[in-house]
């Protein structure tokens, strides 16, 4: 007899490994993507050395955060990894503002929502950070509800 619970568990550690594999390998070219998208052409060597510094930085900082969320039981996750990885938004927002490239105009629900995304850059979904994302994604997000799902039914039972 198979163990339905096991397997679903054993599922959940392999999704989340590969969104995080997944999010790491999109981060720095997104740091990279968000400042050349911002920032007036060309970009000045500065400004692009420093994008590559900030990619890096967001690799590791915003890597680590979502890999520690991940790697917890779904019932102690306080956040999704979406969130965490909108805090990267700092990385290219503080290259840009620092080359003197004026903030864009947002509407009053997006001033609100990402008050500190100046730029507009917060992505909406893992598709935003890039192709690579979107599928691991949402195969974990969907494993997540399912086995919340489960586990409240099995609750319930007792």
């Amino acid at each position: 007899m198979v163990d339905v619970a096991s397997d679903d568990e054993a599922a959940i550690v392999a999704y989340a490994a590969e969104l995080i594999a997944a999010i790491e390998a999109a981060l720095g070219p997104w740091v990279m993507a968000a400042v050349a998208h911002r920032h007036p052409r060309p970009l000045p060597p500065e400004v692009e050395e420093a994008a590559a510094i900030a990619a890096e930085e967001a690799v590791v900082d915003v890597g680590r955060r979502v890999k520690e969320l991940l790697l917890l039981d779904i019932d102690d996750q306080w956040t999704n990894p979406l969130a965490i990885v909108r805090t990267a938004t700092a990385y290219p927002t503080a290259i840009l503002a620092e080359a003197g490239v004026p903030p864009v105009p947002r509407d009053a629900s997006d001033i609100r929502i990402n008050p500190d995304d100046l730029y507009a850059l917060a992505p909406a979904t893992f598709g935003d950070l890039g192709d690579g994302v979107h599928e691991p994604g949402l195969v974990w997000g969907a494993a997540k509800a399912h086995l919340h799902l489960s586990r409240r039914r099995q609750e319930a039972k007792k």
